[in-house]
């Protein structure tokens, strides 16, 4: 019945469930985005995904919210760690008591992750289709049954340069017995969208506006990055991964738990942080740029998010160095010791010399304020013999 009610709602002419049931929304969103916004795929992309993080966001909020209590009882599990250490079922029981007494759930940071897959894998279903662009094997490409697809489907475009890529075409039969396997991302676009939005030519993946200054080469969101590419050993290292990494590198580290030796999860948390960046970087090579793009919005996106609800977090301190602007926050959470303010009165920056001043000069006023003083004995001695003035002798003082 699901498929008999979907197929032919306002256009749509093909339903697959469950799956389509994320898959559709967004496909059809991220296509009236893209006929909104001049029909650029960069803007639609931006947009698109703003709007999509936009409506998760109290999935996110929840599960930053988690994470925060998580890392505000570090210092308690530690305490519980050192106590019972070599004793891990001892840890395991004190840990969820000091959990149930605090209100804290362990499991709450996971479930929005969880809820957010399906609709995250959808989003890359939906650019990858709005692309257009069908990567198939040397042998797919030989056999029989793709033979028969070009035959009954004859839109489909071989992309030039290429032997394995093809581009769907944009109108045509939408139930085909061929479309199977891989061959289902032949199915032309225009069958899951509705009537409103239907497309009069393939979407125009190369951007204007995207464009290396120096070679002059426009970005193809439909291919891996090309335009800002430098290539090293056959590998492309896209500029626009090595935003995304920079970029995932400090959403991650924001959240990650402070590095703690007694905790085997603490070396696995740190590791992960530089591992996922570097995978990204090698995602870069090999994926649709359009991808990168969105990971790059998606994830400046989270940090912004990140920020507005625990600051800085534990980004700081980065190989050591904290700069004064985080100083308040490490602060706060007990991460820096405070500095101690002076008590009573002030004390002064040198104290002053006691030592008396020497030479001529300094003598003289001495011997002055001496004599301006009658009665006061001097407070050194003349050696014995000295002549005083006057010509009278000092007597030496008996023993």
């Amino acid at each position: 019945m699901t498929p008999a009610l979907a197929a032919g709602f306002l256009g749509i002419e093909r339903f697959t469930p469950p799956w389509d049931v994320f898959f559709l929304p967004l496909f059809n969103l991220l296509v009236a985005f893209y006929h909104l916004l001049f029909s650029d795929f960069a803007l639609a992309i931006i947009v698109f995904t703003i709007v999509i993080r936009t409506i998760l966001a109290p999935l996110f909020i929840q599960q930053i919210r988690s994470q925060k209590e998580m890392q505000r009882m570090q210092p308690l599990i530690r305490e519980v760690q050192r106590k019972h250490k070599g004793n891990r079922a001892k840890v395991q029981e004190e840990t969820m008591a000091l959990y149930k007494e605090h209100g804290v759930n362990p499991a709450a940071g996971c479930l929005p992750v969880v809820f957010q897959l399906p609709i995250l894998y959808a989003l890359y279903q939906a650019l990858i289709r709005a692309s257009n662009i069908v990567t198939l094997s040397a042998d797919q490409v030989k056999s029989t049954d793709f033979a028969a697809l070009q035959q009954a489907l004859p839109g489909i475009q071989q992309v030039a340069g290429s032997q394995t890529q093809f581009i769907a075409p944009v109108s045509g039969a939408c139930n085909l017995p061929q479309f199977k396997d891989a061959f289902t991302h032949f199915l032309p676009l225009n069958c899951q969208l509705i009537d409103p939005i239907h497309l009069s030519s393939q979407i125009t993946t190369t951007v204007s506006w995207l464009v290396n200054p120096f070679t002059g080469v426009h970005l193809d969101l439909a291919l891996p990055d090309h335009a800002f590419a430098i290539p090293i050993l056959g590998f492309g290292l896209s500029f626009i991964a090595v935003i995304a990494a920079i970029l995932q590198f400090v959403q991650v580290k924001m959240t990650s738990p402070t590095p703690n030796p007694d905790d085997p999860t603490s070396s696995a948390t740190s590791t992960m942080t530089y591992l996922f960046p570097l995978l990204t970087i090698f995602w870069g090579g090999l994926f649709a740029s359009g991808l990168i793009l969105y990971w790059v919005v998606y994830t400046a996106y989270l940090v912004v998010q990140q920020y507005a609800i625990m600051g800085w977090g534990n980004f700081f301190p980065l190989f050591g160095w904290t700069p004064a602007f985080a100083r308040s926050s490490l602060i706060a959470r007990g991460a820096l010791p405070a500095r101690r303010e002076p008590r009573g009165e002030p004390v002064p920056d040198s104290p002053p010399s006691t030592k008396p001043a020497q030479g001529p000069g300094a003598q003289g006023q001495r011997a002055q304020g001496q004599r301006s003083q009658p009665g006061q004995r001097p407070t050194q001695r003349r050696p014995g013999g000295q002549q005083r003035p006057g010509g009278q002798k000092k007597r030496g003082r008996k023993r």
